[in-house]
C-alpha cells in the first residue's frame, strides 16, 4: 500500500502544483478585470479543481450540510483543524457566502495561488508571535467582513491535529469577530479524516480516507453570552469529529 502511495502522490504532487502555477495568473487577470467579483470566481474555479485532483489519491471529499444557513449576511465558519485539505472544500461549497480565512503571516509570500489569494483576496495575516499585530489584524478584518458583507473562517485550535484529535479553542479571533459582527451567525464545522493526508508526514501522502465536513445549526452571535456561544460552538464542533 505504501508504495502505490509513492506512486499516486508523485503523480498527486505534479498536478496539484502544477494548479497552483496556472491559476496564480489567473487570479490576476481576474482580479485587475474584474476586480474582487473576478477574483473570487477564479478562486472557487481553482478550489473545485483542487478538491478533484485528491481522487488521485483515491479521496473522495463529502460536504455535509442539513441546515438552511442565513444569507444575505455575515456568517463565521468555526471549524478543527487536521490539515490543508479542510480548506478547499470551505471555499467551494460555502462559496456563496464567500469565506475569507484567517491565516499565518508566513502564507502570505512565495507559494504561487494561495498566496496571491490570501494577500488579495481579503484574508486575515496574523504574526502569531506579535499578539499585539494580530490582535490589531483581526480588528481590521473583523471591520472589513462587516463592511462588505463577506463571511469569515477561522479555525481556533491555532495549529492542526495531526492524529485527528481535537485541541482546546483558543477565543481571541472569535471574540474579535463577534465584536464587530454582532448581526452575525455562528457556523460549526467538524472536518473528519482530512489528517489522514499526511499521516505518513509530507511524503507519501496518504490515500483513500474520505474527507467529511459537516455543518451545524447556525447560532446567532447576539443570541447569547460570548462565554456560552464559544462553549456551545466548540461543544457542536467536536461533537461530530471521529
Amino acid at each position: 500500500m505504501k508504495i502505490l502511495s509513492y506512486i499516486l502522490s508523485s503523480i498527486f504532487a505534479l498536478v496539484f502544483f502544477s494548479l497552483l502555477l496556472i491559476f496564480h495568473p489567473l487570479q490576476w487577470i481576474g482580479l485587475r478585470l474584474f476586480g474582487q467579483e473576478g477574483h473570487q470566481n477564479v478562486v472557487n474555479i481553482m478550489n473545485w479543481f483542487l478538491i478533484k485532483s485528491l481522487l488521485i489519491l483515491g479521496i473522495r471529499v463529502q460536504f455535509e450540510n442539513k441546515h438552511n444557513l442565513p444569507e444575505n449576511t455575515t456568517l463565521i465558519f468555526v471549524a478543527n483543524h487536521q490539515s490543508t485539505f479542510d480548506i478547499p472544500p470551505i471555499i467551494w461549497y460555502l462559496r456563496k457566502h464567500y469565506p475569507k480565512f484567517v491565516s499565518k503571516k508566513e502564507l502570505g509570500k512565495g507559494i504561487p495561488s494561495i498566496s496571491f489569494n490570501l494577500k488579495h483576496g481579503g484574508a486575515a495575516l496574523i504574526d502569531r508571535r506579535d499578539a499585539k499585530q494580530a490582535l490589531s489584524e483581526l480588528g481590521k478584518f473583523a471591520k472589513r467582513i462587516n463592511k462588505n458583507k463577506w463571511s469569515a473562517a477561522i479555525f481556533p485550535e491555532g495549529t492542526r491535529s495531526k492524529t485527528g484529535k481535537p485541541k482546546a479553542f483558543s477565543v481571541n479571533g472569535l471574540k474579535m469577530l463577534a465584536k464587530y459582527n454582532p448581526e452575525a451567525y455562528v457556523v460549526p464545522l467538524s472536518v473528519n479524516n482530512s489528517w489522514k493526508v499526511f499521516k505518513y508526514g509530507k511524503f507519501p501522502l496518504g490515500i483513500g480516507s474520505p474527507i467529511k465536513i459537516t455543518t451545524h445549526e447556525p447560532i446567532k452571535v447576539n443570541s447569547l453570552p460570548f462565554e456560552e456561544l464559544v462553549s456551545k460552538t466548540e461543544t457542536a464542533v467536536k461533537s461530530a469529529i471521529y
